[in-house]
């Protein structure tokens, strides 16, 4: 519709307005409407408000009309900021279709999978808090060892995602058969993030290595949120302590490894600080919380357990994530 369909439109309307025809309200909603889609701004609204006006009144009263000019004259500067408005509105609109491709790109290239293994049965779930993610897993059965990495970007939006999409990379660029021991595969991971990562950006990562025929997990962190261990001859947990600075924050750091002998019925959960951060009453959750939940559900398998604690600390948050969360269960 061009300018003068526009306004026959209205004029008509606004006749029927004054003259109390009782179905001019309803109309003129749908209107008002209309004209928002079709971009009519609000300083055009009220130039068309005049020009009705003089046609549909034979003697319009001239303060009437004065005090409409002045309002049009007054109206002009809002006229710019709601067409300023609009073209933000369709920019904003196309940012957020080209986030959401972003995003899909970004959950297929980091998405986790769970490989097949005689020796353990692994569970793992990771959900963002927002369109895109910070967390990001892999974990590698090559048939001799189970090598798993777990890993939090500290900073938000776009650009963290996309540091976490080259971590990605530079994980595959490891061999499956590796031999590698965790404390040296961070150690070269760190230099990679201090080139490339931003300087206010840095990221704790949790890698650790289980050789089925020694029993053995070896593990090295950067800086990542504890794990858990559970004995089952002990039947206790402990918290899987591993000490070592996040990963870009040093060229040179060097990582401590840690080991441990794995016993039949003993379990490893590791998590993204998006697990210990739930909050309940306005103060986070204690380790000890999750641990109880842990053990409620710790006869499940591994992959109904990860799911069964997420649904659980979620509800605490009124089901709702603030940071990105992610959860991992292996039971040997």
């Amino acid at each position: 519709m061009e300018d003068e369909p526009h306004l026959a439109v209205y004029r008509d309307l606004l006749a029927r307005y004054v003259a109390q025809d009782s179905e001019a309200t309803e109309e003129s909603e749908r209107l008002s409407e209309l004209f928002h889609e079709r971009g009519v701004s609000p300083d055009d609204l009220v130039a068309m408000h005049l020009d009705a006006l003089k046609q549909i009144a034979v003697n319009p009263d001239r303060v009437t009309l004065r005090s409409i000019d002045f309002l049009m004259k007054m109206m002009s500067g809002y006229g710019h900021d709601y067409r300023e408005h609009q073209e933000l509105k369709s920019r904003q609109k196309q940012l957020d279709t080209e986030i959401d491709v972003a995003a899909e790109v970004q959950k297929a290239l980091l998405e986790g999978k769970v490989p097949s293994c005689p020796f353990a049965d692994i569970g793992a779930v990771s959900v963002p808090a927002k369109k895109m993610s910070g967390d990001y897993y892999r974990i590698v059965n090559d048939g001799k060892r189970l090598a798993v990495t777990i890993a939090d970007i500290v900073g938000k939006g776009i650009p963290a995602a996309m540091c976490m999409s080259m971590i990605k990379y530079a994980m595959d660029s490891i061999p499956e058969n590796n031999q590698g021991a965790p404390s040296s595969i961070l150690a070269n991971l760190n230099r990679v993030v201090e080139r490339n990562v931003d300087p206010s950006m840095f990221i704790t990562m949790f890698y650790g290595v289980y050789d089925p025929e020694t029993h053995i997990f070896s593990n090295s962190s950067a800086g990542h949120e504890p794990g858990f261990y559970y004995s089952k001859r002990e039947n206790r947990f402990v918290d899987l302590e591993a000490r070592g600075l996040s990963l870009g924050l040093a060229p040179e750091s060097k990582y401590k490894e840690y080991a441990r002998r794995i016993e039949p019925g003993d379990m490893i959960f590791l998590l993204t600080d998006g697990v210990t951060e739930i909050r309940k009453d306005h103060d986070f959750i204690e380790r000890e919380q999750i641990v109880e939940i842990i053990r409620e559900v710790m006869h499940m398998p591994a992959a109904r357990l990860v799911r069964h604690v997420m649904y659980e600390l979620k509800k605490m948050q009124k089901y709702s994530f603030d940071d990105d969360f992610t959860f991992i269960a292996m039971k040997f």
